[in-house]
């Protein structure tokens, strides 16, 4: 069960002026008051937890995103920011008490510079959007969330989104070298820019997976790379999952970087075949993805040191992509894979952990185990290379006490995950949904030096308040934090 802040009562009774405040910073159709209206964003994608905002508000530039977060500064209202609310970690949830600040209309590329290989872009601008803008000219945006078609590049700052080429390629963090960022006071700032390096303290870092406690990021500067001269995928089934993660920890340990490695279970195979028809085997129990880039005979000498790994490791099919059609529809299955379990299931809970990939083998043993103790099924899907694991626990709303086992199986494999060494999330975040599972990897010392940071950036704690922190903490003069009465009493969030 998830809880929020309650509601401060004196924002509610002042919702009419405030309201009306806000429509005079945004004129026309930017404020959002009517509860119809706002329905569309009661919740992001983690749908299990649903709550209608006291206002949403659109603006259209960073003047009134700076004058929209200044009032509510200076009133005390809480704000939460959104992309295009494909979050799967509850980072966008609303608040009965908040602004909804939708930076949707911020969907405009502001500049390419192709000798600095760097493009200029709002935050509403999605991340395949990128791509499609340079690709004329042989570049593309490296990190590609499987929702790439829609998840905003904002977004993807705010939550460090990776994709099945980060293994090579790198995550957000390692993609973007600028932003402009209004804090909650109104004040607007930058930080990095076209180069490579900035200057001072890294606050770009910071800013990078923070999920809108820090500010709202109204820019962004990505770096743009060149096309690989040559790419070929590898399509390669297993008789066991054991076998694919041991094949996979081999690969690695031979010093070979794939530009991506992707796993999928026998469940996830069959889902996503049925839904993209990819050319699956479907008689094997693990599948694995390597896909190889680069000069065309580094990729031939790979793929022959790769398909020699897979075959020692018990590869019952090995398939070459022999064509670019033929590596996208390889990529295409695994890409729908999440809407493709959608097709076999009422319901599914998409979890994100990351563990050592030398730990593959015993993490879905144990995940089988976890499977028959709440008697729901489960379907894997891996960024198996950096080791980021999403299991998609199917389940039926409807039926009582199947939602909350799911969140039960959710937690535990975040347990595990972080038991053998491993993080909490890849690159989902940690929202509501993980919120409360901080302290299984951080003690009181550790949340309060990150505490003392987001103190620092939003004094008054009115920027999406209730994410990531297990209590709610209020910051006070020099950065130092009070818990009251220890653990706050959050009434229940109403569940969907």
């Amino acid at each position: 069960m998830v809880a929020m802040p309650a509601p401060d009562r004196s924002v509610l009774d002042r919702r009419e002026s405030i309201v009306a405040a806000l429509r005079a910073i945004v004129p026309g159709e930017g404020v959002i008051a009517n509860d119809i209206a706002m329905r569309p964003y009661e919740s992001d994608g983690l749908t299990a937890y649903r709550q209608l905002p006291m206002v949403v508000v659109l603006p259209e530039t960073t003047e009134q995103v700076s004058k929209v977060l200044r009032y509510c500064y200076e009133n005390g209202i809480k704000v939460v920011p959104r992309g295009a609310g494909t979050s799967l970690s509850g980072g966008a949830l609303p608040l009965e008490d908040g602004v909804l600040l939708g930076m949707g209309k911020f969907n405009k590329i502001l500049d390419i510079d192709f000798p600095n290989r760097a493009v200029v872009a709002q935050p509403g601008v999605t991340n395949l959007g990128i791509t499609k803008a340079v690709e004329g000219q042989g570049f593309y945006y490296a990190p590609d969330p499987s929702s790439q078609i829609a998840c905003t590049i904002g977004g993807n700052v705010g939550e460090n989104s990776g994709g099945v080429h980060c293994l090579k390629y790198g995550l957000t963090t390692n993609n973007v070298l600028g932003v402009e960022m209004v804090l909650i006071t109104g004040e607007v700032v930058r930080f990095g820019g076209k180069h490579l390096d900035a200057e001072g303290y890294d606050f770009l870092s910071l800013v990078i997976g923070s999920e809108g406690l820090l500010g709202v990021v109204t820019e962004v500067t990505v770096r743009i790379l060149k096309k690989p001269e040559t790419a070929r995928a590898l399509l390669v089934g297993f008789p066991t999952s054991e076998a694919a993660g041991d094949c996979v920890a081999k690969i690695i340990g031979e010093g070979i970087i794939p530009g991506g490695m992707e796993m999928m279970d026998r469940p996830a195979i069959a889902a996503a075949e049925a839904f993209v028809n990819a050319g699956y085997p479907l008689d094997v129990e693990a599948l694995l993805i390597v896909e190889l880039d680069g000069p065309e005979a580094e990729c031939d000498h790979l793929m022959e040191r790769v398909s020699s790994i897979a075959k020692d490791c018990g590869a019952v099919t090995l398939r070459v992509s022999t064509s670019e059609e033929e590596r996208l529809k390889f990529w295409a299955g695994r890409k729908a894979a999440f809407p493709a379990v959608g097709r076999i299931s009422p319901d599914y809970y998409c979890m994100d952990g990351t563990i050592p990939r030398a730990k593959l083998p015993l993490v879905l043993s144990r995940m089988r185990e976890l499977s028959e103790k709440y008697g729901l099924l489960v379907a894997n899907v891996f960024h198996a290379g950096d080791g980021n694991l999403h299991p998609l626990i199917l389940y039926d709303a409807n039926k009582e006490g199947e939602l909350q086992r799911a969140e039960s199986f959710g937690n535990d494999i975040l347990r595990l995950c972080v038991e053998v060494g491993g993080v909490l999330t890849g690159e989902h975040g940690v929202g509501v949904e993980k919120r409360d599972l901080m302290p299984s990897m951080f003690d009181k010392i550790d949340l309060d030096q990150q505490l003392r940071v987001k103190c620092a950036f939003d004094d008054k704690g009115l920027l999406n308040p209730g994410k990531v922190f297990p209590e709610l903490h209020r910051c006070a003069e020099m950065g130092r934090m009070h818990v009251h009465g220890g653990k706050t009493a959050f009434p229940d969030l109403p569940r969907f």
